[in-house]
């Protein structure tokens, strides 16, 4: 028996339901990219709001490529439980804001409704930092947007013209994906398929607000279905589990209204920048360095690889001295109180967070995460050999010596590995010139460094 509309009523009371009226609620929100994380994130948000009163922020979700998130919720009327778990135990939480998922491969007419639609006023997005076609030095890649099509910039730029012809008014677009100025990319990317007076109002009255999310959210396991299915007493394919932690600060610039995420602790702020690029560097760039040096070391977790102190050695090193050197923190964010807060999350055993999750994707990833720190560490003078180390353990990676290699560069990176050795694999990625030396270009010691680190076995 599955989670439903029907069978709600039978959850056990531990099971928190929210009181407001669900069906009543019209869909104010289109999320595109609808993963674990946005249900475990967003949604949870916009559940907050609605319970407290705001209406008509209901979500419709967008599945860009695979139809198994449709699979998971369709059937049970968009609801599914949120499983939050500490050392302290789990609670479960039903969350009720999603009503439809649509799959754009599938209907793509559906979701082009959907943001042209009067009622939604924002759309959301979770698609990676691979969904935004950034190149490898910063900024969009233009020239594969205009060729790609189907691109999140295909379906916003016609949602501008729809909306333009129909009279609807402007939306504002939330990327809620871990980049720098994560606004600005998402804005230049949807101007760059518009033009007269589509761009000109797109420009004008449209907002891309800048924004930082965090919560660990581990793919979800089929062990996890079957433990809370014995617990609640039907099926939730749609599931997901996650930590008590959450954070989400936006740039408080709206194109109309908005949802009371604060309720639930968001904060709107009017620079996110000194938040999102401290999550960046010491979070991301801390979960990056588990990833590749704990999977080098054999662990499969990131509690696992947290608690090898070769490791946390390192970790610990590039996010307290490295990363946090590299940052102009905002009056009152506390780093080191940050750092203290990321460890402890780290070692939560009660999430299996897979390493190889946190692996794939490497080339999209180490820009904002390393590179940008290394540039700025090395102008302040400041160590850089933990950094360093998991750039090393990033380029080992990418041999296969930890197994598959899910990455959109996979094949060009495995392809220079044939033709160097470690010296020529640096220089073809660091060095004059490199594939990645528009974010850094590593000088003749750096250079030295980091081949001698991944010869290091």
């Amino acid at each position: 028996m599955r989670l439903s509309e029907a069978t709600r009523g039978g959850l056990p009371a531990d099971v928190t339901q929210a009181a407001y009226a669900r069906a009543e609620q019209a869909r104010g929100i289109v999320h595109l990219g609808i993963g674990a994380f946005h249900r475990a994130h967003q949604a949870v948000y916009t559940d907050d709001a609605m319970a407290a009163g705001d209406r008509d922020w209901a979500i419709t979700g967008v599945s860009l490529r695979s139809a198994q998130v449709h699979e998971q919720l369709a059937p049970q009327d968009g609801l599914y439980t949120v499983a939050t778990r500490d050392a302290a135990g789990e609670q479960l939480r039903l969350i009720e804001a999603v009503r439809d998922v649509l799959v754009a491969p599938r209907d793509p007419g559906a979701v082009a409704a959907a943001l042209a639609a009067s009622a939604t006023r924002i759309v959301t997005l979770t698609v990676t930092e691979k969904g935004y076609h950034r190149l490898p030095g910063g900024g969009i890649d233009g020239a594969a947007i205009a060729t790609a099509g189907g691109t999140i910039y295909h379906y916003l730029a016609q949602a501008v013209r729809d909306r333009m012809s129909a009279g609807a008014g402007p939306m504002t677009l939330v990327s809620c994906d871990n980049m720098t100025d994560n606004g600005h990319v998402l804005h230049d990317g949807v101007a760059s398929l518009l033009d007269g007076a589509a761009l000109g109002w797109f420009q004008r009255d449209w907002a891309c607000p800048s924004t930082m999310v965090d919560r660990i959210v581990p793919a979800t396991a089929p062990d996890d279905l079957d433990r809370l299915e014995a617990r609640i007493g039907v099926r939730d394919e749609g599931a997901v589990v996650t930590e008590p932690f959450r954070q989400w600060v936006i740039e408080d610039r709206f194109a109309d209204a908005r949802p009371r995420w604060d309720v639930g602790g968001a904060q709107f702020v009017a620079d996110v920048r000194p938040y999102e690029t401290a999550k960046l560097r010491m979070l991301n760039g801390a979960h990056s360095a588990l990833a590749y040096l704990g999977l080098g070391a054999g662990h499969d977790y990131v509690h696992q690889a947290v608690a090898d102190p070769a490791v946390r050695m390192v970790v610990e090193r590039l996010m307290r001295d490295e990363a946090a050197a590299s940052l102009d923190a905002a009056p009152g964010q506390d780093l080191r109180a940050y750092g203290d807060a990321l460890l402890a999350r780290f070692a939560n055993p009660s999430l299996a967070h897979r390493l190889a999750q946190i692996a794939s994707d490497g080339s999209q990833k180490v820009g904002p995460r390393w590179l940008e720190a290394l540039t700025i560490n090395r102008a302040r003078g400041v160590d850089r050999t933990a950094t360093l180390t998991a750039l090393a353990g990033w380029l080992r990676h990418l041999r296969g010596q930890a197994g598959p290699v899910n990455d959109p560069m996979g094949d060009e990176l495995a392809a220079l590995w044939r033709g160097h050795d470690a010296a020529g694999m640096v220089a073809a990625l660091f060095g004059e010139g490199g594939r990645f030396a528009a974010r850094w270009q590593a000088d003749d010691g750096e250079r030295a460094a980091l081949t001698q680190l991944v010869e290091q076995r």
